[in-house]
């Protein structure tokens, strides 16, 4: 990896009388520029210039000090030597050619921030970054805000996934073999039986009284075997995500192929709107062009992984010890995802269903919560639901975005995913996860312990889509195929809605 930066310190004066001292500075600027560096590394200064009040210098450098982190080292001694005996202050740093030079086995097809172009030879990729004042462009405020290094994290990142880096995945357990009762789609069976409808959006569904009751059945199961014996509290979390809660949870990175945006208009005066609602009034017919004309930008979007917003109530507090561990959970609301293509009957739809756990405590506390809520799902899955199911440890999404996928690299941190056996189809589907999160998300959101031990959380949400798909998949829709547990649980279905 090499840099090459074109710079120059803005002086509040013509330094013309502190030339000597100034090429006596950068002469034996490598003591300042290749510290920590290993021997024969670091920053270099090939070459300085005095113009009057501005010094403009070119500094080559490879990985180890990079070019941009020189230049902000050599600011603070040079104006201690301007300033106490000259009295000229460094006013500024102007940037006004950057290029930055990456080992890689390929060229890079995307639009790169700050990055004006891109060239590939002989296994290496040449950036020119943008330079100079204005939006996008490399000056001093992205020096010190370390935008280069940023860029250079996002290559190794995209060179990382290049060819579809696989996810860890690991057995933990798998149930006994059980028989199915059935070999049809659920959602077949349940649109043949009109308990489901299409809804009007794509990946939604309309649930009629019997599907409706399968699933109050789980939320049921889940509140009397789970959520009260381990005393969690109810809450309700907002479910529209703005941008500050998603760059604090980590979803801000990569979150925008699959969200649902929200935009607010412009503003709610019935005059700026009349001409888009007298269009429709004439030709029955929404104006979408004239619409997104209207709207402001995004604030973010539709509710996605539904338990960051949790974490504003919380935001920048400090927890007393005996109020740990923290256990809440939030059944208010859908939420909402962009599915793609891969949308298929109730288990993979943009519009779903949860009941999201969140829990939050020191690390011990964190990782005992996690085994107790895992032996609640065993009991239900095995002893009440009597699936064919089986847990799996996968790479969570925090940790795949740093490039992790070992087990051990997270000290229990990490998640599991409950799968089923879809016996019409072969496939395993994953109906339930559980993730410790370690630190991410109180070190996110700045929220402390009395004592200051390191905070940890747990997050597990409960797809009543998925828990449907798997249940329905094995046992089929007729009660008298069910496990008398569940029937119990369930009781009479109710009377559905009759069409001619």
């Amino acid at each position: 990896m090499k840099f090459h930066l074109e710079a120059g310190f803005r002086l509040s004066a013509d330094a013309a009388k502190a030339r000597e001292a100034l090429a006596e500075f950068f002469a034996g600027a490598g003591e300042i520029i290749q510290k920590g560096a290993p021997e024969g590394h670091g920053a270099k200064i090939e070459s300085w210039q005095l113009a009057g009040n501005r010094i403009d210098l070119v500094v080559d450098s490879d990985r180890y000090v990079r070019a941009h982190d020189a230049v902000l080292r050599l600011r603070k001694p040079l104006s201690e030597l301007l300033g106490k005996k000259y009295r000229i202050g460094v006013r500024g740093i102007d940037v006004s050619k950057f290029e930055i030079a990456v080992d890689s086995d390929r060229p890079i097809a995307h639009k790169i921030p700050y990055v004006r172009s891109t060239s590939y030879q002989d296994g290496i990729l040449n950036l020119e970054l943008d330079v100079g004042e204005g939006e996008m462009k490399i000056g001093e405020s992205e020096l010190v805000n370390r935008i280069p290094d940023r860029i250079i994290n996002l290559l190794e990142e995209k060179f990382r996934d290049y060819g579809g880096k696989s996810e860890h995945w690991e057995l933990l357990w798998e149930s006994p073999a059980r028989e199915p009762r059935s070999q049809k789609d659920p959602t077949e069976e349940m649109l043949r039986a009109n308990w489901i409808k299409h809804g009007s959006s794509r990946g939604q569904w309309i649930y009629g009284p019997e599907g409706t009751h399968i699933f109050r059945t789980f939320e049921k199961m889940v509140l009397e075997e789970i959520l009260r014996p381990l005393e969690y509290r109810e809450m309700i979390f907002p479910k529209l995500d703005t941008w500050d809660v998603w760059k604090k949870s980590g979803h801000a990175q990569g979150v925008y192929p699959e969200i649902y945006f929200v935009c607010p208009p412009k503003t709610r005066d019935p005059a700026f709107w009349e001409e888009v609602m007298d269009y429709y009034k004439v030709t029955h017919e929404v104006p979408l062009e004239l619409v997104k004309e209207k709207i402001d930008n995004p604030i973010g979007g539709m509710c996605y992984a539904q338990c960051p917003t949790f974490w504003g109530f919380l935001q920048g507090t400090t927890l007393p010890s005996d109020e740990l561990p923290v256990k809440v959970f939030d059944r208010s609301g859908t939420s909402h995802r962009y599915e793609s293509g891969g949308i298929h009957g109730i288990e993979r739809v943009d519009e779903f269903h949860r009941i999201e756990i969140v829990w939050l405590g020191t690390r011990e506390q964190v990782l005992e919560e996690a085994e107790r809520l895992k032996e609640c799902y065993k009991r239900i899955f095995e002893e009440i639901l009597e699936l064919r199911w089986r847990m799996a440890w996968v790479t969570p999404w925090f940790m795949a975005q740093e490039g992790k996928t070992g087990l051990s690299e997270m000290q229990g941190a990490g998640t599991v995913d409950y799968e089923a056996l879809l016996p019409y189809s072969g496939n395993w589907i994953e109906f339930q996860n559980l993730s410790v999160n370690g630190e991410k998300y109180p070190r996110g959101f700045t929220v402390k312990s009395q004592k200051g031990e390191t905070l940890w959380s747990g997050c597990s949400g409960v797809g009543l889509e998925r828990w449907a798909s798997a249940f329905l998949a094995q046992k089929g829709l007729d009660p008298e195929n069910w496990p008398e547990a569940f029937r119990e649980r369930c009781g009479e279905m109710p009377r559905g809605i009759r069409f001619l």
